[in-house]
Order: C-alpha cells, then structure tokens, then sequence
C-alpha cells in the first residue's frame, strides 16, 4: 500500500496539475469573445446577475457583434422570455446607423410576433426606435429588465425605458426566443454550445 507520505512530491504535482486544469474556467471573472470582454457577475442597482453564456453573432460574411445573456443570481435556468430579471449586451464591430436598427428591430418583432401581440407592444416600439442612436466599433448596447422597468443604455447612457414585461420579453426574444435571429448565437447565450 502506497503513503501519501512517501510521496509529497508527486501528491503536490497532481494537486497543481488539477488546479491548474481547473482554474481557467473556475476562477476567471471574465469570458472575451472576439476581444470583447463580458464580466461573470455584474451588480447593478442593487441586484447581482450571473452570466449564462455569451457568444459572436456572424450576419452573412461579417462578424457583427459579440454578446452576453445574464440572469438574477440564482436563477440558472435559462428564462430570457420570462419576468426575472435580465441582462443583454452586445458589444459592435461595425458602424450601424441608428435608423437601421429601427428598421431591423421592426422587421423581427413583426415576423416573430402574431399581429396582435405586435399591436400591444407598437407604442413602446414607435418610442424605441426614436431612442436609438448611431454606433461605432467598441460601442455598446445593453437591453435589461430589472423585475419592473425595461432600459436600453448605450455605452451606459440610458435611451430608453419602458415598464412592459411583455414588450420586454418580446425585445429579449429577438435574440433569444423561438425564432431568433440566430439559432447559434441563441444557443451560445444560453449556455448551449
């Protein structure tokens, strides 16, 4: 029978070995798609959100985006269409205007939507698409819902603000519902690939 004292040596480098294995997913605060970087937890006013999963959104030939999909802390089932609360952010690799926005975010909500849920949410929509704005490289977005008021914020700036669960879930599911803009990127932030 072999003594754990006998062998110090080789116990303490298995014991590194493992830690070492084990730390880069363990212990790091952050994920980097693409050289963008998403903290694992972030607070924000006064509630703490845990990442689900973050990924690159690719349209045709260009890498557009990268994103990163967070929950209320303990809650670490996906639910991106529900009332917890719930962060987005993406993070730009190209210019876009802003009126390309308005038009892309109408164009999916009404082919994802039945037209009656689409009439309920268009008000929030008309003033949505107003709060947009053009970005650059490096800029961000950030769609959240705190449990009672929706805000988009561009590079922290809030542009936007509503306090429609459902128009809330109906602009998370862009991303994250049943017919998203990318099955891929979909899965990534949830977690999934």
């Amino acid at each position: 029978m072999l003594s754990v004292h006998k062998y110090p040596l080789a116990l303490g480098a298995l014991l590194t070995v493992g830690i070492c294995l084990l730390a880069p997913n363990v212990l790091a605060d952050s994920v980097t798609e693409r050289g963008e970087r998403f903290e694992r937890i972030v607070d924000s006013d006064g509630q703490r959100y845990a990442l689900i999963g973050s990924g690159v959104f690719r349209y045709m030939i260009w890498t557009a985006y990268a994103g990163a999909y967070y929950q209320l802390e303990g809650e670490t089932e996906p639910q991106p269409l529900s009332n917890v609360p719930r962060r987005l952010e993406l993070a730009y690799f190209h210019d876009i205007e802003a009126a390309d926005f308005a038009e892309a975010t109408e164009k999916t909500l009404k082919a994802s939507l039945t037209l009656y849920e689409f009439n309920q949410i268009e008000e929030g929509l008309e003033r949505l698409n107003q709060g947009y704005r053009d970005v650059t490289p490096g800029d961000r977005y950030l769609l959240s819902w705190d449990g009672e008021a929706l805000q988009l914020a561009l590079n922290g700036d809030v542009v936007f603000e509503d306090e429609s669960v459902e128009f809330a879930s109906a602009l998370f599911g862009i991303w994250l519902g049943e017919r998203p803009l990318s099955d891929d990127f979909r899965n990534a932030l949830l977690g999934q690939r």
